[in-house]
């Protein structure tokens, strides 16, 4: 084998094995036993200010350019600004979001002007816009008190702002899509969250994809036989639990079933893949090339597995 203590190939060759497929190939097995292209079109919805579109309160954007140069290259956004397509216009005043006695309420900064009852009416209509549009994952506007999704200011009665809060619009999506890929575009600037986010954006595309068609059980076992490793290397109790599910998928009605394995699935993905969980993986498949391999070679690839785990 001679590669011995090259890491950066065995990095290389695990991320092709973890991630599975390419981005051209990245479906479930076939009843025949190939591996399925994804023939629906990737849509990821996004904050339209993150595109460049300038409906930012001050007439400006926030465009990001891994969004748009690189990730752009492979997916169809669906761009949205709840805050114009409210009716509020640009530039505008600036909106934050206020505790007023036990509620959360979205007000302007300078006159006090309550959007909340109208910004919460429109988010439950977009989202359900949304759904029907199958979205493979969202990239929200962080800080945003319409579009952030998690440590959003939210000023007390004294303005005093804490970091507790979740845009109006962004929690109207997760309530509705929440097992749907959601990110914020600060986060993704984290190398491991960015490839986390990414994994289940093709993940949930083939899950999806995979329900959607007429599958028998026999099916469902396939698929899971061609996931079942991917989800080890992030979550061991779920790689239990959708194995135990998919030997007894004979019982439960096929809709529960679908619904039971893709919350398993997709709750699973969004823990972080550690390196000591994806040498677990390498050990597994190791075990697949026992026969194949000479002792020297057995040496080799488990000292390979060992230094990835370092």
């Amino acid at each position: 084998m001679q590669v011995r203590g090259s890491v950066q190939r065995s990095q290389a060759f695990l991320f092709w094995l973890i991630i599975g497929r390419d981005v051209g190939q990245v479906g479930p097995l076939s009843g025949k036993g190939d591996v399925k292209r994804i023939s629906s079109e990737i849509k990821i919805g996004i904050s339209a200010c993150l595109l460049g579109e300038r409906v930012r309160y001050n007439g400006g954007h926030k465009r990001d350019a891994y969004i748009t140069d690189i990730l752009g290259r492979f997916v169809t956004f669906v761009p949205v600004c709840p805050e114009v397509e409210l009716g509020l216009g640009t530039p505008r005043e600036t909106l934050r979001l206020a505790r007023l006695g036990s509620k959360i309420h979205m007000v302007t900064q300078k006159s006090g002007a309550d959007h909340t009852a109208s910004m919460n009416a429109y988010a439950r209509r977009k989202v359900a816009e949304l759904a029907q549009l199958d979205l493979s994952g969202y990239i929200l506007k962080k800080d945003s008190p319409s579009c952030g999704m998690e440590r959003v200011r939210v000023y007390d009665e004294n303005d005093v702002p804490a970091r507790t809060g979740r845009g109006l619009f962004a929690a109207a999506l997760l309530e509705r899509m929440p097992h749907l890929p959601v990110e914020e575009e600060g986060r993704l600037q984290n190398p491991r969250r960015r490839e986390n986010f990414l994994e289940r954006v093709f993940a949930y595309r083939r899950l999806r994809d995979f329900f959607a068609s007429s599958w028998k059980v026999g099916d469902l076992v396939r698929f899971h036989t061609a996931e079942k490793f991917l989800v080890l290397a992030h979550d061991a109790a779920a790689y239990g639990k959708l194995g135990r599910l998919v030997a007894n998928a004979k019982g439960p009605p096929r809709k529960k079933l679908a619904t039971q394995y893709e919350e398993t699935y997709m709750t699973a993905l969004k823990k972080l893949a550690t390196a000591r969980r994806q040498a677990n993986v390498l050990q597994h498949f190791a075990a697949f090339l026992k026969e194949h391999l000479g002792p020297e070679d057995k040496k080799e690839l488990a000292g390979i597995i060992e230094d990835y785990d370092r």
